[in-house]
């Protein structure tokens, strides 16, 4: 585990925590936003090609959306178990211990 003082593992899992909570909330945000525009509503009771194609374009962005989101919590998930079993802060490429100013920038890493 990377050199890390108890304040400083104590920042990065409020961080982590607050990270979490944050994209609850976006995806959230975006299962009931989606839900308010039905693929109907975005095509049109009479449409043509190109309005069916927006819509699956928009019901496309929605889904990838909140599949990063959810890519990033389960990030968030496995950087908070690794420090809880104070397995957290060194490089899983090269071993390298990654300094607090990144951790903190970016605490998945």
């Amino acid at each position: 585990m990377a050199n890390l003082s108890e304040d400083q593992l104590a920042q990065l899992k409020q961080a982590l925590q607050q990270r979490y909570l944050e994209l609850q909330e976006d995806v959230r945000g975006e299962l009931e936003r989606s839900g308010d525009q039905r693929y109907i509503d975005l095509a049109g009771k009479v449409g043509d090609v190109g309005d069916d194609s927006v819509a699956d374009m928009l019901v496309d962005i929605d889904t990838a959306i909140v599949d990063r989101q959810v890519q990033e919590m389960r990030a968030v998930e496995a950087s908070l178990k690794r420090l809880a079993a104070l397995n957290f802060g060194d490089c899983s490429d090269c071993g390298g211990e990654i300094g607090f100013a990144r951790l903190l920038a970016y605490p998945t890493a």
